[in-house]
């Protein structure tokens, strides 16, 4: 049964769920069962070596889901950095509609996938950054709190304090991200002001090939590790595949 939500309505999904956008994980295969699924399948551009690979998974994903997708272009800081420009154009020219962006100064991205008509959903890890994204004009706004993989900021808030700041200060839909992973955590991101929870332990899925791939070399005793300096951040051990 559909849960309907200002942004499922937006995204045209029928589960309030948004794939992490993971690098290495975020290949056709995952986005497009996330998708079937109901929820919102996401692939990283990075993944992906080149503007034209990125064309290449596009395609392939439109023939594993009928539903929509988006890509991830996450801009890192970088002596020489990736075709930021040339990824976009190509991940727009084969007709996605759905972009994620993330990382530093974002307003060029934005301000191109506007003027072609695309959803534009921004990860903030503050609320002072998801106001900066939202005067840029940004459709949505993903709030990372401390638990999110990949880049949770310096800040080290956690998503709820940060979702319920969010509900007070924000005039945009958000989704809420950082240690949801089942359906008590959607309703409680739900109940915290969130219209979607992002889904980054996906990653333990059959349809991440990383995960299978990291599981066949060390004999299905996976663990995803991060540090941050001082602490460890996170810390997962899957299930024997």
């Amino acid at each position: 049964m559909p849960l309907e939500t200002k942004l499922t309505k937006l995204l045209g999904i029928r589960v309030p769920v948004v794939q992490g956008g993971m690098q290495w994980v975020g290949v056709p295969q995952l986005a497009a069962a996330v998708s079937n699924a109901g929820g919102l399948g996401i692939l990283t551009a990075l993944t992906q070596p080149t503007p034209d690979a990125l064309r290449h998974a596009i395609r392939e994903t439109r023939k594993l889901t009928k539903y929509p997708f988006g890509v991830n272009i996450t801009l890192l800081p970088s002596i020489n950095p990736p075709d930021y420009e040339g990824y976009a154009r190509a991940a727009v020219e084969e007709g996605v509609r759905i972009f994620e962006t993330a990382g530093n100064n974002p307003g060029p991205l934005i301000k191109y996938f506007k003027s072609q008509g695309c959803i534009v959903i921004h990860k903030c890890t503050t609320i002072r950054h998801a106001k900066s994204a939202e005067r840029l004009g940004v459709d949505c706004l993903s709030i990372d709190g401390f638990e999110c993989a990949g880049h949770p900021g310096e800040e080290d808030i956690e998503p709820i304090m940060q979702l319920a700041r969010a509900a007070q200060e924000l005039k945009i839909p958000y989704i809420a991200s950082g240690g949801f992973a089942d359906g008590r955590g959607l309703a409680s991101a739900l109940a915290l002001g969130a219209c979607v929870c992002r889904a980054h332990h996906l990653i333990c899925t059959y349809s991440a090939d990383n995960e299978l791939r990291v599981g066949r070399e060390h004999g299905h005793a996976v663990h995803v590790h991060s540090r941050k300096v001082g602490h460890p951040h996170r810390c997962r051990s899957s299930c024997d595949c």
